[in-house]
């Protein structure tokens, strides 16, 4: 994978990389096919876009890694050649983008899973191994928890080791690298994990029953004293932070820990591994489907739209042997793919 902030496949039959973003091209006037979002998915859907633009002449697909809440954004921002063609997404479409694009006139919207990844838990190889429940991971990042004893409402988090939240856990500083507000693997780190491990503490499970916008605030609030650092959307940049900083954990997508397993190690959730195939099943608690969004409508003024769709969602490409597989994409059940194709 090249960190760059987009590739731009332009020419017949040649690739060149551009280090000029997408967005400040002609896009009034472009050819070629533009790509924003997921950070997680832009390695697979950016390797796919090389392939298809060596093997066929004329397609010329540009893939910008934006994170997912910013390539929806910018997805919804209306229809025409100066928007996005394609949205890269590793949590399904939120009602209220979906209220935005209709607001802009985007109304016909394809959505395509297009496989599986993992949110891992990770630190350098080498360093403490970690064995972490939901409720460890709230515990420990989590802005204000419960007051102690029975005393009422909440204080600011006080822990700051990984022993004093579990005993059964290193005696190591709690510093978490994690994703951006704009990044999917952000949402399903509040909605999943913190949420998840919110609901095992008794007070919260009852406070989510009386008043639920509070139990939301409290539960997806993350740290802000330093315990948790946003390292932003690029997960090879993350991979380095970690590697510079042996004492943190990063959150990152299953796909840079494939990538890098001879230099990180995942830690286990709930007493599982995060596997292949154990994300493919679901078994894996932090299993998460990765999605395109599409517009229809510009097949007619995007040469070679359809033609890439197409070619991703092919078994050669996407398949259970598909080449894909090798860039992170864990592919689809048989039965998603029959489900995937009956639409």
């Amino acid at each position: 994978m090249k960190p760059v902030i987009g590739t731009a496949l332009l020419g017949v039959v040649s690739l060149l990389l551009s280090t000029t973003p997408a967005t400040a091209l002609d896009l009034g006037l472009r050819q070629h096919i533009f790509i924003v979002g997921s950070s997680t998915a832009y390695p697979i859907v950016s390797a796919a876009a090389e392939r298809v633009a060596r093997d066929n002449a004329g397609v010329t697909p540009v893939v910008e890694s934006t994170g997912t809440g910013g390539g929806l954004k910018l997805f919804c921002s209306g229809a025409g050649l100066e928007t996005p063609d394609i949205a890269m997404a590793s949590r399904r479409m939120k009602d209220s983008e979906r209220e935005t694009c209709a607001r802009n006139q985007v109304n016909d919207i394809r959505e395509i899973k297009i496989g599986y990844d993992g949110i891992v838990v990770a630190n350098a190889k080498g360093s403490a191994e970690f064995r972490l429940g939901k409720i460890d991971i709230y515990r420990a990042l989590a802005r204000e928890l419960p007051a102690q004893g029975e005393e009422p409402g909440f204080m600011p988090n006080p822990y700051r080791t990984w022993r004093e939240v579990n005993p059964a856990l290193p005696d190591m500083p709690i510093l978490v690298f994690g994703p951006p507000p704009t990044s999917g693997t952000r949402d399903i780190l509040v909605e999943r994990l913190l949420e998840d491990g919110c609901m095992e503490n008794p007070r919260m499970r009852a406070l989510h029953g009386a008043d639920p916008g509070a139990f939301v605030r409290h539960c997806q609030s993350l740290r802000e004293d330093g315990a948790f650092v946003d390292a932003g959307e690029n997960d090879a940049r993350m991979v380095r932070k970690l590697l510079a900083a042996p004492e943190a954990l990063g959150i990152l997508g299953y796909n840079f820990l494939d990538r890098n397993r001879d230099r990180l190690q995942a830690a286990t959730i709930d007493g599982v591994k995060p596997e292949f195939e154990l994300i493919e099943s679901g078994v894996y608690p932090l299993s998460r489907p990765l999605f395109i969004y599409v517009k229809p409508q510009h097949s007619r003024l995007v040469p070679g739209l359809d033609d890439f769709i197409a070619q991703l969602l092919s078994p050669r490409m996407s398949g259970p042997d598909g080449w894909l597989i090798e860039q992170g994409l864990i592919p689809l059940t048989a039965a998603d793919r029959a489900a995937q194709d009956a639409l």
